[in-house]
């Protein structure tokens, strides 16, 4: 629930929900047409925050209406408490035994008849004795602001308690391991770091984890999952800190994270990198390029090479070298074992090759804990980098359908960006091994057109790449994204529709990004991948940037237009795009499943349930097993 906002409370047990985004209510939050009665421990407290009953009020006393609403990121289990189900109609009383025990919990919002005259409601959530994922504290304040000054809200999860599905038990192993003690870096609440360390790149995900564990070798991982699984808590997994909807953290449950994880073997003979998980895209590139050797990586340096890599991942050098997760040959990962175990496995095109499949465009957070990743590097001496400005958005109509039309079918060694702004259009370009003569001329159908500032810089890749890098504490605290592939160029109307929308931006800073496809990206590398979007054009992302960096709360005035103009943007531009980017989720995208992965989702499944069974890694859209 937490970033969602809860607003009006009109009739007597009845509600209206006004979310921050706009996807269709069932996907977030799932009707339970039963009344209050029959919950088996629900509480509901006075405005002194006194339990005032335990159990189940009369509906006398109370009327409610009752919703599933996800706490930690799983939506409400059905088989082995393991898969997404809609209720609906046939939903089970409230306080059934239903699926995993911190998989949901029931939010209960109740008017009593005495004190709603007065304008007084109390939210209410079923909780249960494992209190491991209540609310985040923004989430409560969130909650609580919106329902009313007399409302108080109990964090907590459902009544449930894990199933003893015979599927699962049948195909893992039962033998216990030994009880398990975290090692690595360990940050708890009250050590002196832990707001910084609980804080994401996107702050307007806040959580607040039970603890966090900083592995500094793969060992730490196996004990953090293994103690995670013993102690039946929540966790997720981290490395960059960059998930755009704050899945890489967890409140009241485990975070393992891999950012510590720093070591880099580099052999040129052969062009093969194995690097540690830690790694971000800047430390990779700048490393690799002493050795002018390249991988393709994303263009913002602070984000973790590993999750780039695994969801697919793109940049300047995607034309010219494929996506990143085409040059991963191999890969550590840690995953669970048997009934509370871990393991260390490798996957390479010999070894559990149909796990490198699935790590290759699906890995983050679904089928374990990558430690480590080989790649195969290419030779790169030299690139031509060049940026071009134009104020306003007078020529927004020629410059992108130009670009549109010549970017993806360019000299593959030119990589493109587009990025407009509510007052000004950027291209960024880069040619690898070429010089400010060609990339000009390659640019030129673009560059004609109007009066733009042109720059031009040659160098070694990673000093370009550094060069082009803006320091996080000058970025926005808040984002909001809607990612999107396109098969077919934009026609008119539709870029009509991005300037029309990108005149009414809420901040400066939100944009309207797009990166060149075709060249290399059209052939799949050896052993395949489970990216899909092979065949598009291009790709692109409506973006809000809002909020000061470091300050709480900084921007929440903004929060809920900057939202709705994302919702909406997406919305308009829905009828020419196809597919999205699960490295730029978004909780209401509509079928995820296959906007992600496509017709490759229903192979995935097949390899989680090889390797994951008992859905240990999970997540808001993870990979449910093939057997739910």
């Amino acid at each position: 629930m937490a970033g969602y906002l809860l607003d009006e409370l009109h009739d007597l047990g009845h509600l209206t929900l006004v979310l921050e985004r706009r996807p269709p209510v069932s996907d977030l939050l799932l009707e339970i047409a039963h009344p209050l009665e029959g919950v088996a421990s629900a509480v509901v407290r006075d405005d002194s925050g006194h339990g005032r009953a335990s159990g189940a009020p009369s509906s006398e006393e109370h009327q409610c209406r009752a919703f599933q609403a996800d706490v930690d990121g799983v939506r409400p289990s059905a088989n082995a408490g393991c898969c997404p189900r809609d209720f609906g109609k046939n939903a089970p009383p409230l306080g059934a035994r239903v699926g995993r025990p911190r998989a949901w919990s029931l939010l209960l919002v109740c008017a009593s008849p005495k004190s709603s005259k007065k304008g007084r409601f109390v939210p209410v959530v079923v909780e249960r004795t494992r209190t491991m994922n209540d609310f985040s504290r923004r989430g409560l304040l969130k909650v609580t602001a919106a329902a009313g000054a007399g409302a108080v809200v109990v964090p907590g999860v459902a009544a449930a308690e894990a199933p003893d599905a015979s599927a699962v038990n049948d195909m893992a192993e039962s033998a216990k391991c030994p009880p398990a003690k975290l090692t690595g870096r360990i940050v708890r609440p009250d050590d002196p770091n832990y707001a910084e360390a609980s804080l994401g790149w996107d702050e307007l995900f806040v959580h607040y984890p039970l603890v966090i564990v900083y592995a500094q070798k793969t060992q730490d991982v196996v004990n953090a999952l293994t103690w995670a699984r013993q102690h039946d808590v929540a966790l997720r997994v981290r490395s960059g800190g960059h998930s755009l909807e704050g899945w890489s953290n967890v409140d009241n449950g485990i975070v393992i994270d891999v950012s510590e994880l720093k070591s880099a073997h580099i052999d040129t003979a052969t062009r093969t990198a194995t690097v540690g998980a830690g790694l971000n895209q800047l430390e990779a590139v700048t490393t690799l390029a002493k050795k002018n050797l390249a991988v393709t990586t994303g263009t913002e340096g602070s984000v973790g090479l590993s999750g780039a890599t695994l969801g697919g991942g793109f940049g300047f050098l995607t034309r010219y070298l494929g996506m990143a997760c085409d040059s991963l040959i191999g890969a550590e990962i840690v995953v669970a074992d048997g009934a509370d175990c871990a393991k260390v496995i490798n996957a390479d095109l010999k070894n559990h090759s149909d796990l490198l499949w699935a790590l290759r465009g699906a890995g983050n957070g679904n089928f374990g804990i990558v430690t480590s990743l080989t790649y195969k590097a290419a030779p790169l001496k030299s690139v031509t980098y060049v940026q071009a400005t134009w104020d306003g958005l007078g020529d927004l109509h020629r410059i992108f359908d130009t670009w549109q039309r010549t970017a993806p079918v360019a000299d593959n060694r030119l990589g493109t960006q587009v990025e407009i702004h509510r007052n000004q259009i950027l291209l960024f370009a880069v040619l690898a091994e070429g010089t400010p003569t060609e990339a000009k001329k390659l640019l030129d159908p673009i560059l004609s057109i109007g009066a733009p500032d042109v720059s031009v810089q040659v160098g070694n890749w990673g000093d370009v790449y550094a060069g082009f890098q803006i320091p996080t504490a000058d970025e926005p605290a808040n984002w909001k994204f809607f990612s999107q592939f396109t098969n077919k160029p934009f026609p008119r109307k539709a870029i009509s529709v991005i300037a029309s929308f990108m005149r009414d931006a809420p901040t400066d800073d939100s944009n309207f990004f797009t990166q060149a496809f075709g060249g290399a990206v059209r052939k799949s590398p050896r052993g395949g991948t489970a990216f899909p979007h092979r065949d598009a054009l291009f790709y692109s992302e409506p973006g809000a940037g809002w909020g000061t960096r470091g300050e709480p709360g900084s921007g929440d005035e903004l929060t809920s237009q900057a939202q709705a103009w994302i919702a909406e943007f997406s919305q308009a531009l829905r009828p020419y795009v196809d597919g999205a980017y699960v490295n730029v989720p978004n909780i209401g995208m509509q079928d995820w499943e296959t906007a992600y992965w496509g017709r490759n989702f229903d192979r995935l499944r097949e390899i989680k349930a090889k390797y994951d069974p008992r859905n240990v890694f999970q997540y808001e859209q993870s990979i449910p097993p093939a057997f739910c």
